[in-house]
């Protein structure tokens, strides 16, 4: 093994371009601030969702609870 420790990439999670995982790359885990803010926006927007599963027993305000 070499003396220089191997850098860490990853692949961008918008673009899929490798990505080097550094405190030297201030857009980690993205490539750049575009696919960083692209992301962004997609949370802002709610084009992603947290699924969430039905209760078998109906919700609580159904059951008259509060």
């Amino acid at each position: 093994m070499s003396g220089a420790a191997k850098q860490r990439v990853v692949n961008c999670p918008q673009c899929g371009k490798p990505a080097p995982w550094s405190t030297e790359n201030p857009y980690r885990p993205f490539c750049s601030e575009r696919c960083r803010l692209i992301d962004l926006g997609q949370w802002a927007s709610e084009s992603y969702r947290v699924p969430v599963a039905e209760n078998d027993r109906g919700s609580d305000s159904e059951r008259g609870e509060e």
